[in-house]
């Protein structure tokens, strides 16, 4: 982040009011709070204080270092940089939390999202070292939902809830199975069982315990079901590539979206010419006939238990993409930009978004999670799959990743992380010299390999804890870091008003 939009972000932060006496303060901080934050704001070392967490993009809870490390030219022994975090202020080096959570931090979340955006529409239109020639191949967006585990409240495009004709009928348990309600954004019905006796808890778990394994076997059914229509071996004449995220819905059950593209066969590059018998209205198609068709049988959770036939829901969308800018035709294809901006904002989402106190259905799943990890305790089987399960009750039964992607759909996540830290250098080395730098022209350099970098970094680091000194730095933290992105959004506002002028 430059000093001016530094300087913007507390300048913003002061204009609310932090210094002035009775501030009213930041939203949701308590007078202990308001406290901390009139002291920090008034040191004398806040310049300092303030390049630091600007460093680590004003991050909710960073990682506290203490240590130093040399930068030394691999050909001639040279030592290019040196830096010790006895240099900071406090004596410690901030590193970002990284986490992806939204909820958790909102900067790096946003940082992850950016990433992942960049990571998807390189695999789409080109770009960060992907050849533009990779938007000629059909390429699918689709979406795969978890099965109906019992009725839930919901919106239906500002439709009734789930209407019955005639009057509302009971379920064995003496509750409607109808509501004729138009729910709204905010209402805490969304996601709850209209009967939570009849919804079938346990299956909702083991469907997402087991949902990484069918999203692996859907996969390889595509595959196979592609070759037998290109009548050969896949790996000979195609390749398939994709990235997905996986999506909680209100109700606290995963789908996945997925953007599936067909590649030629595996090149140096990875990205040659698909074959042209397959389109991408053929290769949509092909992905709702074998999304519908693949099964898993589960385990049952005790010896004596039932196997479950897992599947994915009826609810099956494909839609064929483009690498143009969007239109505004809702029923047209995709553009890279739409693509790319769902997929990274899915990456940022997890169980406890939905999550509230009061929600009794999310409660109860969090509680079957672990009552069927204690089952499969109880057994004394070493060999039962569920044996861990009860780890992954904060996600509801979910234990796979939330963002994955084939290894040749195009750059990696630790390709751009590297590119970034690279760009950083070249932008801090121009400032001293008094120049600037344009790093589109650097583009190759900064996304190289680690085996080409011309330096070696050795360091010696320690763990000193994590999060800011008190909990009103860390308000002031999560109030530049919102007010640096609304100052991004203004900026880009601003420039897209100027092109389209």
């Amino acid at each position: 982040m430059t000093r001016a939009k530094v300087s913007a972000v507390w300048d913003a932060v002061a204009d609310a009011g932090a210094l002035s006496p009775g501030w009213g303060g930041l939203p949701g901080t308590d007078a202990l709070t308001h406290a901390q934050v009139t002291e920090r704001l008034q040191s004398a070392d806040l310049e300092q204080w303030t390049s630091a967490a600007a460093r680590v993009g004003f991050c909710s809870s960073p990682v506290r270092l203490v240590g130093h490390s040399v930068a030394v030219n691999r050909t001639s022994g040279e030592v290019v940089r040196q830096y010790a975090s006895a240099d900071e202020p406090g004596g410690v080096t901030f590193l970002r939390c990284g986490n992806r959570r939204a909820d958790r931090c909102p900067s790096c979340s946003r940082l992850y999202a950016a990433d992942t955006f960049h990571l998807i529409r390189a695999g789409v239109a080109g770009g960060k070292g992907v050849p533009e020639s990779v938007a000629e191949n059909p390429l699918v967006f689709a979406t795969l939902t978890a099965p109906s585990f019992g009725a839930v409240h919901g919106r239906r495009a500002h439709r009734r809830c789930r209407p019955r004709a005639g009057p509302a009928a009971c379920c064995e348990h003496g509750r409607p199975t109808a509501c004729f309600e138009v729910h709204q954004l905010d209402d805490p019905q969304l996601g709850q069982p209209l009967c939570a006796d009849c919804y079938d808890y346990e299956s909702h778990v083991l469907w997402q315990w087991w949902a990484p394994e069918l999203w692996r076997r859907f996969t390889i059914a595509l595959k196979r079901r592609l070759a037998q229509l290109l009548g050969a071996d896949l790996g000979d004449i195609a390749s398939l590539q994709y990235a997905k995220v996986a999506e909680y819905q209100v109700r606290g059950a995963v789908h996945f979206h997925a953007l599936i593209r067909l590649d030629g066969p595996q090149a140096g590059d990875g990205f040659a010419p698909a074959p042209s018998e397959i389109t991408a209205g053929l290769l949509s198609e092909v992905v709702e006939q074998v999304a519908a068709e693949v099964t898993l049988a589960a385990a049952p959770v005790t010896p004596d238990g039932t196997t479950l036939v897992l599947a994915f829901g009826a609810q099956v969308d494909t839609r064929v993409v483009r690498a143009s800018r969007r239109t505004d035709d809702p029923d047209g294809p995709l553009s890279a930009e739409q693509v790319a901006g769902y997929l990274a904002k899915y990456a940022t989402k997890s169980a406890t978004d939905t999550e509230t106190r009061d929600n009794p259905h999310l409660r109860r799943l969090h509680a079957i999670a672990q009552r069927l990890a204690a089952q499969a305790g109880a057994a004394q089987d070493p060999n039962s799959p569920y044996l861990l399960l009860g780890r992954w009750a904060h996600t509801l039964g979910f234990r796979g990743h939330f963002s994955t992607k084939s290894r040749r759909y195009s750059v990696t996540l630790g390709r751009l992380r590297r590119a970034r830290q690279r760009a950083q250098i070249h932008i801090a080395t121009a400032a001293r010299a008094g120049t600037t730098v344009d790093l589109r022209d650097l583009e190759a350099e900064l996304l190289a390999d680690d085996t080409d970098e011309a330096t070696l970094v050795i360091g010696s680091w320690a763990y000193a804890g994590s999060g800011w000194a008190n909990a009103g730095e860390t308000a002031l933290a999560t109030a530049a870091a919102a007010r640096a992105r609304e100052y991004a959004r203004r900026r880009a506002c601003a420039r897209r008003e100027t092109q389209s002028a």
